[in-house]
């Protein structure tokens, strides 16, 4: 008798805004997108991944997430979200992979249980970061994370050590959206690693994150009241203040510049290094030729779209 498969999917996201500076507690916009990862599992007589044989030492995700599974599984994984893209693919699949298997458990998480337990993956993977991707990629729509003045409906608060994070859902605009991909994978663990390397030598670095939370902060202004110069304008700026801290790179800036003349503002999103930038226009098809002439991969994206979610199976 073939076991049952329990399936869940959740989408990438994209920050507009305080990606690096909100690993120190400040604030960050970020946004769920219409690229989803879906994860189905089932009991196996051995650990399997899309027919492969699991090695779990080098999938820390799946590691930490199965640690108090005492049988093997079989993985069948499917993904719109580019890997080590800055589109939040390994948070996508710790959501995915952790709803379908507190399902499979018979003890489904809610949201709060899920960002922590898609977190603590992250955490364990990668050594350093906040919860915001997992925020993000389990709750959908848009959230901001410890925006002062936040409006929209507290969620969660996270703590670890001496770092908390306040999550709020916020109300994802009206607004179009192109992210470009460079197609260079960047993990996010070591860009995040060297970040706070720079920030413990050196008081600049520190005064560039703090420069950063200003820029955030007006921007989640700007985006309450659906103003998208001033926006574009802070994404600029944020983008420029990325670069000083050293995560931009050459294929990155170039998709930027190409991009801002069809734009309101135009940044890297994600740990940087390579991955994706975004641009926010009303000129998509533009933004889009413009960053295949730097030779980029377009995608005009959806905001606004659910959270992680359990797929039964259908009888």
């Amino acid at each position: 008798m073939t076991s049952e498969w329990f399936t869940a999917s959740a989408p990438g996201k994209f920050v507009i805004l305080g990606e690096h500076a909100v690993v120190y507690g400040k604030p960050a916009i970020v946004l769920a997108i219409d690229l989803r990862i879906a994860v189905s599992i089932r009991r196996s007589g051995r650990n399997l991944i899309n027919g492969d044989h699991v090695d779990f030492r080098r999938q820390p995700h799946l590691r930490y997430l199965t640690r108090d599974v005492n049988h093997a599984l079989e993985f069948m994984t499917s993904s719109d979200i580019p890997v080590g893209s800055g589109l939040g693919s390994s948070a996508a699949l710790s959501a995915a992979l952790g709803l379908a298997l507190s399902h499979q458990r018979g003890a489904p998480l809610g949201e709060k249980e899920l960002v922590e337990e898609a977190y603590n993956a992250e955490l364990f993977a990668q050594g350093i970061g906040s919860p915001m991707d997992a925020s993000a990629c389990v709750h959908g729509g848009g959230i901001s994370v410890n925006l002062p003045n936040a409006t929209g409906e507290h969620l969660w608060t996270v703590t670890r050590g001496d770092r908390t994070w306040d999550v709020h859902d916020i109300e994802a605009p009206d607004m179009t959206f192109v992210i470009g991909s460079t197609g260079i994978k960047a993990p996010t663990g070591p860009l995040v690693a060297k970040v706070r390397r720079y920030r413990d030598r050196s008081q600049f670095a520190v005064d560039i994150t703090d420069d950063i939370e200003q820029v955030t902060i007006q921007g989640g202004q700007a985006l309450a009241r659906n103003d998208v110069e001033e926006l574009g304008r802070m994404m600029t700026e944020d983008h420029k203040l990325l670069s000083i801290l050293g995560v931009s790179c050459r294929e990155l800036n170039k998709m930027v510049n190409a991009a801002l003349p069809y734009s309101y503002g135009a940044k890297l999103t994600g740990a940087g290094g390579g991955g994706c930038m975004v641009a926010l226009t009303d000129e998509p098809d533009k933004v889009c030729k413009a960053i295949r002439s730097r030779g980029g991969t377009p995608y005009i994206v959806k905001t606004g779209v659910p959270g992680a979610m359990f797929h039964p199976d259908p009888e």
